[in-house]
């Protein structure tokens, strides 16, 4: 015999639903790749190798375990190991075990590295300021932080208040 549950009717989204979720799965799709092509055009890099290097750059000593790092930028192990060694070839990372742990690698952002994310990231902030905070009340800012940090506790992911990585330094603090 079927449980109840099993034959139980979809929760449909109604009209309202639908238009808000479809205008929230059009910005995912939008925002990375406008992203995307602004870090292309006037760093030459990927965004992805922004996030990985800017988060090194906010880290004591500029290192972090690669875990720690995966965690930061919501990625797997196995794809921020691939991004990480394209970037050591650059010259902007430079990985090494980790002495407490030999099972741990550390990644290190060169001074080549922190040259390369400095400059990056002026165009960066003013992208993420035209795209996302300039359209926006700051009213409807703070509830873009809230409702976002709700969907990742829906998501059971980190709901970090400031973004930055364990023990780094916040950037008002760096001067």
């Amino acid at each position: 015999m079927e449980d109840a549950r099993d034959i139980a009717e979809p929760r449909w989204l109604d009209t309202d639903e639908q238009q808000q979720w479809y205008a929230f799965a059009y910005v995912l799709t939008q925002l990375p790749a406008a992203l995307e092509a602004q870090m292309q055009r006037d760093a030459g890099m990927a965004h992805f190798d922004y996030v990985v290097m800017s988060a090194l750059s906010m880290a004591p000593e500029r290192t972090l375990r690669m875990s720690e790092i995966a965690q930061y930028a919501g990625s797997t192990l196995s794809r921020l190991s691939n991004v990480v060694i394209r970037l050591e070839k650059r010259g902007w990372v430079r990985r090494r075990p980790d002495p407490s742990d030999g099972r741990a690698t550390l990644a290190t952002l060169t001074d080549d590295g922190t040259t390369k994310v400095a400059a990056a990231a002026p165009g960066h902030v003013e992208a993420v300021r035209r795209l996302v905070f300039d359209p926006l009340t700051k009213a409807q800012q703070r509830q873009l932080g809230a409702a976002s940090q709700r969907i990742l506790g829906a998501l059971n992911a980190p709901c970090p208040t400031d973004w930055a990585p364990p023990g780094a330094t916040p950037p008002s603090d760096r001067g």
